[in-house]
């Protein structure tokens, strides 16, 4: 997400909209309430709700892409295989753990590839690569989300990874418009800038260690080390999704959560913050 006001892009390239901004606020408050809402939901008292829903994510999410790719770029990804067998990925995770899901991810890229292979035979090799990309881009990190909800406090590990992604775009998006003069990217996001970095970095690090203290009844300095961590690869997924949106040269990967763009520009830093806290969580034991 990014971190500051709307500005006027470079020529040529496509402006980013600010969903918080105009008539979108509203609609992007209530979209934002009601998912938090599903996951907190999911967390604390339904477990199969979490999983359903990361599920739709991880299918929708490789829709976007997938789609994007093909108009854009003639990348010919078969939507049906990789969208139906990334939405696996969670359940596979919750039903059967890391095992499982190994196994569901290989047997993935094997649908993809035999039903390539009987297809077209021109772009084959770029389409399988898109499909693997696209799959263990989205599919595989929302599944570690799941790997780590089945851990012991695993509800209260991924709520605190939730409650930090929320704090790095909140407080990275108010330090952006107050002080953000020096841009980290210009090329790739024009409005993500070093104060914006600096402001996720502290609003993520007094959630961490407040979580780490009286959510996970750990030590301070493990909230302080997820919440360093989270910011780097938060910015990672920002920068990777914005990089590939200019390349092929698109503002939003869909327009299917009104005031907000599509899955994936929601789940941009979100995934990559996934994947590290659970890195950080299994490391850290």
């Amino acid at each position: 997400m990014s971190d500051s006001a709307e500005r006027p892009a470079p020529s040529g390239e496509p402006r980013q909209r600010t969903p918080r901004a105009g008539r979108d606020l509203p609609a992007a408050i209530g979209v934002g309430a009601v998912l938090v809402a599903l996951v907190v939901l999911g967390l604390f008292f339904l477990p199969l709700v979490l999983v359903a829903l990361a599920a739709v994510a991880a299918g929708v999410g490789t829709w976007e892409i997938g789609q994007s790719l093909n108009r854009k770029r003639g990348m010919r990804i078969p939507l049906i295989p990789a969208v139906v067998t990334g939405a696996l990925f969670p359940f596979a995770a919750y039903f059967g753990g890391s095992e499982s899901l190994i196994y569901t991810v290989l047997g993935s890229i094997i649908v993809v590839i035999l039903w390539r292979a009987l297809g077209r035979r021109d772009g084959m090799l770029t389409s399988i690569m898109g499909s693997i990309f696209t799959m263990l881009w989205v599919p595989f990190m929302l599944a570690l989300a799941i790997l780590l909800f089945r851990q012991e406090d695993g509800a209260a590990r991924v709520f605190t990874i939730v409650l930090m992604a929320i704090g790095n775009d909140t407080w990275g998006y108010i330090a952006g418009v107050l002080w953000g003069k020096h841009p980290m990217a210009p090329r790739i996001s024009p409005k993500k800038t070093w104060e914006g970095m600096a402001g996720s970095l502290v609003g993520s690090m007094a959630v961490g260690i407040l979580c780490a203290i009286f959510l996970l009844d750990d030590a301070w300095w493990i909230g302080a080390v997820l919440a360093v961590l989270l910011v780097i690869a938060s910015t990672a997924g920002d920068l990777s999704e914005s990089m590939i949106k200019r390349e092929i040269g698109i503002k939003d990967m869909s327009n299917i959560l009104p005031g907000h763009g599509g899955v994936m520009d929601r789940l941009d830093s979100v995934v990559f913050a996934v994947a590290a806290g659970y890195v950080v969580f299994v490391v850290l034991g």
